[in-house]
């Protein structure tokens, strides 16, 4: 992972030359576990699920996006997770992309001053057409995860490989972060970086920006703003999901009355 992130921190701080090649959705977490793309080290607990249905609204080229995500605990540090994403409003990027599955395991817990830290697997099924597909892939990245207070930080390294041969590996670095402005309102912000599959170079440098809202105990709504840092394509993304957690077992208490 060190000989990429040099490279990678060259090219956002010089300008390289325009290249738009179509950004693929990929592996995503599933809130409250994570920012936007953004992992959190912190997953399902163990027996319970979580889904999620969100819709992202891309400008510039103008299309929408319907994304699916499932999450499963098997144990209390290791999860397993899937993401669906469907696009339209194009004639060539109309139709599902690849699915793709995930593993995270986290193996290192947070201390008072260390971070907790995890790492991800990932395998993308050939189920997109045209531009919607790289013919598969598979990855592996590193997660780690800091509270500070009431912020929550993460970053994430990232390494694909596309099944096509033609096409060149993706190399993802993400920042995110968490506020808790109130017991059920975060406020939410996130740096993405991701080269290309189809130039190499870097095609997605986003800020991103939003809140999300415990509205019950079992859901999470958020809402998101993404604006392109670097001339790239699309200019604009306007997130929504909803997330539903499998619900938590209910403690029964235990009255003890004492005889007068």
């Amino acid at each position: 992972m060190k000989r990429y992130f040099l490279p990678l921190l060259l090219i956002l701080l010089f300008p390289c030359e325009n290249s738009y090649g179509f950004e693929l959705t990929g592996l995503k977490p599933v809130d409250p576990y994570g920012i936007f793309s953004t992992f959190s080290a912190e997953s399902v607990s163990k027996g319970k699920a979580a889904f999620s249905t969100g819709a992202e609204v891309l400008i510039d080229p103008d299309f929408y996006r319907f994304v699916f995500k499932a999450a499963y605990g098997v144990t209390d540090n290791v999860e397993l997770s899937m993401t669906i994403p469907y696009d339209f409003g194009s004639d060539t990027k109309d139709g599902f992309e690849d699915i793709a599955l995930g593993f995270k395991h986290r193996f290192f817990e947070e201390g008072k001053y260390g971070p907790s830290l995890a790492y991800i697997l990932n395998a993308s099924i050939p189920s997109g057409q045209g531009d919607l597909t790289t013919d598969g892939s598979f990855g592996i990245g590193l997660i780690v995860s800091k509270r500070v207070g009431p912020i929550n930080g993460h970053l994430n390294f990232i390494y694909e490989n596309p099944g096509d041969g033609k096409l060149d590996d993706e190399i993802s670095f993400l920042a995110g972060l968490d506020f808790a402005a109130a017991h059920n309102f975060k406020i939410l912000a996130e740096l993405y970086c991701k080269t290309s599959h189809i130039s190499g170079k870097v095609d997605t440098l986003e800020g991103r920006i939003g809140y999300r809202i415990k509205t019950t105990d079992s859901i999470y709504t958020t809402f998101g703003a993404g604006f392109d840092l670097k001339n790239r394509s699309p200019e604009t993304r306007i997130m929504f999901s909803v997330t539903f957690l499998s619900p938590s077992e209910k403690q029964k208490i235990k009255k003890i009355y004492e005889e007068e």
